[in-house]
């Protein structure tokens, strides 16, 4: 059955909108697309719930109009800035040795629950990087082997409360409702990255407007992400503080002029700040070097973050560049120089049925990322934003009552739902112990839970 996608990557200068159609087959189609500037964001972070709103529903128009069909789910983006991820793990004891989609559900959902996430903070991804059975570790995927115990490793995602909040206004007033958030650099690295990228280890840089955001895929998923607040407005900027001239000419001269290896003397003519009228000739070979300063700058601190990282030595296939940003002539050069010679490679999105010759472009990586994640295109195994476990192309359903969603509820409804657990007196009694649990918790803060955790493994 086929299912008709809405992506909505919110920038901080422009909001790009994608209407996609999933088949049947699994191939996923793009009927239309809607591009506004942004306004009421800055550095990826909602600053005019008002102003961003209409942003996004002018560029959700035009992609309706473009596309011609209503959709039945929304993925939006969110930036790095306020994000925060930390490594958490979880083991389950395998009473019938077969590990099946209810097993491997547990585990993720213990390493969930046993994640120290600041209040403040909510979590976006859980990402099994590592799966162990038994004794045997690096493990690709679990499903339908034997054994008596199963671990898992995972990278959480996280960010603050009151950021995904203010996402969630605005989007919701420009009349959507979003089905499920995805960090921006995830999205691009769906888009961008092929198979043998993600074996060999790789990290993703999207380069944007305001924010550079990076993300190192090594062993099976995520391990690392980061944020930078530079992007392609600040050598707008420069341009604009080095040559006197209005921040709009500035953006001309970086869109048709930008290069980092320009010798050229020629002279461009160029507007004067604040004098209405007047004009001044500049060499290109100075807007260049401004060019270039700020670009290795940029540069520097990215592969610094790599280096911190720890992760630099599993990055076999070195660095996939991405973002508007990479348009600059000379980039992958002056990459290669300040990453120590690692494989850089240039990305555009993945080619895919209806991508027309605008959205091939680089800064787009984001957008196309999204309504391939809607379509299934993502880490095998993963608890998304709304708490599901998604399985591939398949997501599976939590337990929600109105005053509590927590972890056991989680665990039991996905079992019933996915139809393996025995209808037998087992269940009856896991219900039994549940009841004790949530007493005992009332009389003691935190030992009902700690009881419930361990009286789960036995069943």
């Amino acid at each position: 059955m086929s299912t008709t996608i809405l992506g909505i990557d919110i920038g901080s200068t422009k909001i790009c909108a994608i209407i996609a159609q999933k088949n049947d087959d699994g191939d996923v189609k793009i009927l239309g697309a809607g591009i506004a500037k942004s306004q009421g964001l800055k550095k990826g972070i909602i600053t005019n719930i008002d102003l961003a709103s209409k942003s996004i529903r002018n560029a959700l128009n035009d992609a309706k109009r473009v596309a011609g069909t209503q959709y039945e789910m929304v993925i939006v983006s969110i930036s790095g800035a306020y994000t925060k991820s930390v490594d958490s793990s979880g083991i389950v004891n395998i009473p019938n040795r077969d590990i099946g989609i209810k097993e491997i559900n547990r585990a993720m959902q213990m390493a969930d629950h046993n994640a120290n996430i600041p209040n403040e903070y909510e979590k976006l991804h859980v990402l099994p990087y590592n799966f162990k059975v038994d004794d045997q570790e690096f493990i690709e995927d679990p499903l339908g082997m034997n054994g008596a115990r199963l671990e898992v490793q995972v990278h959480i995602i996280t960010a603050q409360k009151s950021s995904l909040s203010n996402l969630r206004k605005a989007v919701k007033s420009a009349g959507v409702e979003i089905d499920n958030i995805v960090l921006g650099g995830y999205a691009s690295a769906i888009a961008v990255l092929n198979h043998d990228e993600r074996e060999l280890g790789v990290a993703v840089i999207d380069m944007g407007g305001a924010t550079c955001n990076i993300m190192i895929h090594a062993g099976n998923s995520m391990r690392f992400n980061d944020y930078l607040g530079v992007g392609s407005l600040n050598i707008t900027n420069d341009l604009s503080t080095a040559l006197h001239t209005p921040l709009g000419a500035a953006e001309e001269i970086k869109i048709n002029y930008g290069s980092l290896k320009s010798n050229s003397s020629e002279l461009i003519e160029l507007p004067v700040i604040g004098d209405d009228g007047s004009t001044h000739e500049v060499s290109l070979n100075i807007v260049s070097n401004v060019i270039y300063v700020r670009v290795e700058e940029t540069l520097m601190i990215l592969a610094k973050t790599l280096e911190d990282s720890s992760f630099k030595e599993q990055i076999g296939a070195g660095v996939v560049l991405t973002g508007g940003m990479t348009k600059l002539d000379g980039i992958r050069e002056l990459a290669s120089a300040i990453f120590d010679n690692v494989p850089i490679r240039i990305a555009k999105p993945r080619e895919m049925d209806g991508l027309f010759e605008t959205l091939r472009d680089p800064s787009y990586s984001t957008a196309i990322g999204l309504v391939l994640y809607g379509g299934g295109y993502f880490t095998p195994y993963e608890i998304d934003s709304n708490k599901k476990l998604r399985y591939k192309d398949e997501t599976i359903e939590p337990t929600r009552h109105h005053h509590q969603e927590t972890f056991e509820e989680s665990d039991e409804v996905a079992e019933n739902e996915i139809g393996t657990l025995p209808a037998s007196d087992s269940s009856n009694a896991k219900e039994k112990l549940k009841d004790l649990a949530n007493i005992q918790e009332e009389n003691s803060e935190g030992f009902g839970s700690k009881l419930w955790n361990r009286l789960t493994q036995l069943f």
